[in-house]
């Protein structure tokens, strides 16, 4: 239910375009003033990760929006995680999307044909969301990125309250979907605390009157509460969707907000380790997913990274999981790159070659065949499939990308 405009430019040129100077970087949980924001994009583009953050001042933020829109190089795309999926999924003729998000007059325009917006769903205004992206090796100041990557801030009050959430659950009576896809709930953290459990609190009785025939996929995003982050594993949505898709920022955060394995690891050093990550996705499905009678239907994890992909599936529930997994790896190449195809020349590996699959059991050590790129292995009633990714080495665009990923690997996978 999160939809917007997407600005997509040069993070440094964008911060020399207001006349800000470098300078040391900063983690500002929520971006107060355009100093804030400078140190804040500095702070993650010398860690070389992705990271969301919202800006308070409305004044504010409107004037550096319209410097970034109006900035030459600056492009403008369908943004926010729900419209992102519906757009990649609707580029399949076969497909009709209903996507309910706020959606203004740009954004109509930016959509593709087979995306259905119910007339609740359009205002007058749309909302800007910033993407500032930078590349490997680049400079700004003392600072160098280890890595491409970009910083994300929006004022986003529409998305933020998830407006849009009973217009989208009441009009799928007439629409009746084969798959639902729910994301936004990151947004919702530019919100008081009060308002923000009455609304999570509303949201899960609107997701509960969704027929339960009606498989759900929840799209996770950055978040920065912790205490929220763990209302939504254990109380809330999890037990009431079938698949969650995330990154390594995310994986990283619900295993430290809801006191997982390896929850004392502060962040990843490089591609991050492949047992590591195996032991937090068994965790989830293991403690708070559809296993031993548990009132949950939870049953399925995609996971992404910039080097590899994890799709980790209870047993019984999933096929496909191979064709899966490999093409929502491909969709990573092909839209990194924005080609068609994926060219060889184009592309690099920067997965492990070999690895374990748990830091914490006695594991089994894996050894990747090219022939065979995808490889899984078993544990408790619980499957992972695992194939690298074809890295693009110089990204036309990052964004939207875990959202490419979750569509394409959504679309080949079938539920039972």
């Amino acid at each position: 239910v999160n939809a917007c405009v997407d600005v997509v430019l040069s993070g440094v040129k964008l911060l020399e375009a207001l006349g800000l100077e470098p300078g040391d970087g900063k983690n500002h949980i929520v971006l107060n003033s355009r100093q804030d924001l400078k140190e804040t994009f500095t702070y993650f583009m010398e860690k070389g990760a992705a990271a969301e953050r919202f800006f308070s001042d409305a004044e504010s933020f409107h004037h550096v929006a319209q410097t970034a829109s109006e900035y030459p190089s600056a492009q403008l795309y369908v943004g926010g995680n729900a419209a992102l999926i519906g757009q990649k999924l609707a580029a399949n003729s076969d497909l009709k999307i209903l996507l309910c998000g706020p959606v203004g007059p740009k954004l109509h325009e930016l959509l593709d044909d087979n995306v259905v917006v119910p007339p609740e769903s359009m205002q007058e205004r749309d909302e800007f969301h910033l993407i500032l992206e930078y590349q490997a090796g680049e400079e700004w100041g003392q600072v160098r990125a280890p890595n491409a990557n970009r910083f994300i801030f929006s004022h986003d009050l529409s998305n933020g309250a998830l407006n849009m959430l009973e217009v989208f659950v009441s009009s799928l009576d007439e629409f009746q979907p084969d798959l639902v896809v729910l994301s936004g709930l990151h947004m919702m953290e530019g919100q008081s605390k009060e308002m923000r459990q009455r609304r999570l609190m509303e949201a899960v009785a609107s997701i509960s009157d969704i027929p339960t025939d009606i498989p759900i996929h929840l799209e996770l995003a950055s978040m920065t509460d912790q205490d929220f982050m763990s209302n939504i594993v254990h109380q809330q949505v999890f037990p009431l969707v079938n698949s969650i898709g995330l990154n390594e920022q995310e994986l990283l955060f619900l295993t430290q907000s809801a006191s997982g394995p390896h929850a004392s690891l502060t962040s990843w050093s490089g591609v991050p380790d492949v047992g590591v990550v195996s032991d937090i996705l068994f965790w989830i499905l293991k403690e708070h997913g559809k296993m031993m009678d548990r009132a949950s239907d939870l049953t399925r994890i995609h996971f992404h990274t910039l080097a590899y992909h994890i799709l980790a599936t209870v047993d019984g529930y999933w096929g496909n999981q191979v064709a899966a997994v490999a093409a929502g790896a491909r969709a990573a190449g092909t839209q990194a790159c924005a080609t068609e195809n994926i060219s060889t020349d184009k592309v690099f590996l920067k997965a492990p070659l070999e690895f374990v699959t748990s830091q914490i059991e006695a594991p089994s050590q894996i050894s990747l065949n090219p022939d065979e790129p995808v490889v899984h292995w078993h544990r408790e009633g619980i499957l992972f499939h695992f194939t690298p990714v074809l890295v693009c080495k110089d990204p036309v665009r990052t964004v939207g990308l875990g959202d490419a990923i979750s569509a394409e690997g959504l679309l080949y996978s079938e539920i039972y």
